[in-house]
């Protein structure tokens, strides 16, 4: 499920780490400005950073890809179920020449919603494409761990299909508590489920935004304690590590780990590809030329 490490400059925990989500807010890019730039990413040195493109299906689907992918040079994608899991076949029939699909993913309830409902369409249209990972987002809330249940069997079954969950957006609400995430990245561990996160990690470290007052976890603080849980750490050990905000005590421990394959969580989606390479370069944990 993880993608290789090419070039050699970026270390194996850091692989693929970072799906380059610049048509999504609060980046928005243009189909086609997006494109260019994520093949500049695929060229450039820290391109074992980068996963796939990610797309709406609205996109697909309303014919917004346009011309902005050349069959000559192939690009790999991730297909964002914004039009709902039963148009999935939909977006998946309309995908242009120059695409490789790599993943879809799509939400299967609101919060507040069982997601068993959701999670079985999903799993329908999943059992039927090979070629792709399938990530079923699922709200911390009701029904969580049933739904958790439901994608092991599955995936023990063969399906290729894991979770997904939001930690961040433009409510309070959507940016789980350190115990929360600690909570369900031991139940993922637990289940042997690799999981996916989206929205809020725009920085290594936990920080609050100064303009919405809201606290963001640190990409740096889920790797590090995506770690800790495949050693066998429990929830009170993740919590304290996912409350770090001392960027010393993360790079120190991402460091040490830095040649090994990076276990459970598959990575996340960022608008901005540079802002969290930035920061990973600040910090002393990549640099052009050097696998670390």
């Amino acid at each position: 499920m993880f993608p290789p490490n090419p070039g050699g400059t970026v270390p194996p925990l850091l692989a693929g780490l970072i799906d380059d989500a610049a048509v999504f807010p609060p980046g928005n890019a243009p189909m086609a400005h997006a494109v260019a730039a994520h093949r500049r990413h695929r060229r450039s040195w820290y391109a074992g950073l980068v996963g796939p493109l990610l797309v709406p299906a609205s996109a697909v689907v309303d014919g917004g890809l346009g011309d902005a992918f050349d069959a000559a040079e192939p690009l790999a994608i991730g297909l964002i179920g914004d039009t709902g899991v039963n148009r999935l076949p939909d977006s998946l029939a309309a995908l242009p020449d120059g695409v490789r699909l790599r993943q879809v993913e799509a939400a299967v309830a609101r919060r507040g919603e069982d997601p068993q409902p959701g999670l079985d369409g999903l799993l329908d249209h999943a059992r039927r494409w090979s070629d792709a990972d399938t990530y079923a987002e699922i709200p911390l809330t009701l029904g969580l761990h049933a739904a958790l249940d439901r994608l092991a069997a599955e995936r023990a079954a063969g399906v290729r299909i894991a979770a997904k969950f939001r930690t961040g957006g433009l409510a309070a609400e959507l940016f789980p508590t350190p115990v929360e995430l600690a909570a369900v990245i031991c139940a993922c561990r637990d289940r042997g489920l690799p999981f996916k996160l989206t929205a809020g990690l725009h920085h290594a470290v936990r920080h609050t935004d100064p303009e919405t007052g809201f606290t963001h976890h640190g990409y740096l603080n889920v790797l590090v304690a995506a770690v800790a849980a495949d050693g066998g750490a429990e929830v009170p050990d993740l919590t304290d590590v996912l409350a770090v905000v001392d960027p010393a005590v993360l790079v120190e421990a991402a460091a040490d780990a830095l040649d090994r394959t990076r276990p459970l969580w598959v990575g996340f989606g960022s608008c901005s590809i540079i802002e969290p390479l930035t920061d990973l370069v600040r910090l002393g944990l990549l640099m052009e030329g050097v696998a670390r």
